[in-house]
């Protein structure tokens, strides 16, 4: 069997997910735009350029969902799902995960669980390794759990998962990554087929002195 992985925020989708669920959020007035807007925008220009501090990030994005209750939650999902992510969801990401449909997908993302389960689900990937937030209660504690599935958090969370399925890297025949952001090359550098998709200029400098496969999925060929 092969390993298939794919990140999901500008590789499966046309746009980022934790950038759009603030904005819709500034957009509902859950949140208040003065003082969210500009944040929002500084840490997607952090994240894109490489210098993203990932806990003073997840303390923005997280503390949010634990200021209103889960099924309040769920029913803006719904609605931020229709308006902004499916527009966003590409028929050539689709067609490319169909090309794996023998083998066993995994998302890998670094947007926490609640925000991508259901779009991991859209795509139907059953497996998604997520930065986690804590819940008690059955309620959003505002604080992550466990390691961020981030950078090289993103190979140690899929090692533990592997381990948890009695599987390692070395268990498959051959093992793939998707991926359009520098922030991934902790993960390319590991598997037997790293593919740069849709890559940022400092990805695709590094995939091409690699060798490695650069493909596009938001204009396919």
């Amino acid at each position: 069997m092969r390993l298939a992985l794919f990140d999901l925020d500008n590789t499966l989708l046309a746009g980022d997910s934790d950038f759009e669920w603030a904005q819709f959020l500034i957009e509902k007035g859950v949140l208040d735009r003065e003082v969210f807007e500009a944040r929002n925008a500084q840490f997607y220009e952090d994240y894109k350029e490489g210098g993203l501090d990932i806990n003073e990030f997840l303390a923005f994005q997280l503390k949010p969902l634990s200021r209103h209750s889960k099924a309040q939650l769920d029913l803006w999902h719904a609605e931020y799902m229709e308006n902004r992510i499916r527009p966003m969801m590409l028929e050539s990401a689709s067609k490319l995960i169909e090309s794996h449909k023998n083998d066993l997908c995994a998302i890998i993302t670094a947007t926490n669980s609640f925000v991508t389960e259901p779009i991991a689900a859209a795509y139907g990937i059953s497996h998604l390794i997520a930065t986690e937030p804590e819940m008690t209660g059955g309620e959003f504690t505002g604080n992550p759990h466990g390691t961020p599935s981030f950078r090289e958090g993103k190979v140690e969370r899929l090692k533990s998962w592997l381990a948890m399925r009695g599987e390692s890297l070395d268990s498959f025949e051959s093992s793939f990554f998707y991926s359009d952001s520098l922030n991934d090359l902790p993960l390319l550098g590991i598997v037997t087929n790293p593919v740069a998709v849709d890559p940022d200029p400092t990805l695709r400098q590094h995939a091409e002195n690699e060798g490695w496969p650069i493909i596009s999925l938001r204009y396919p060929l």
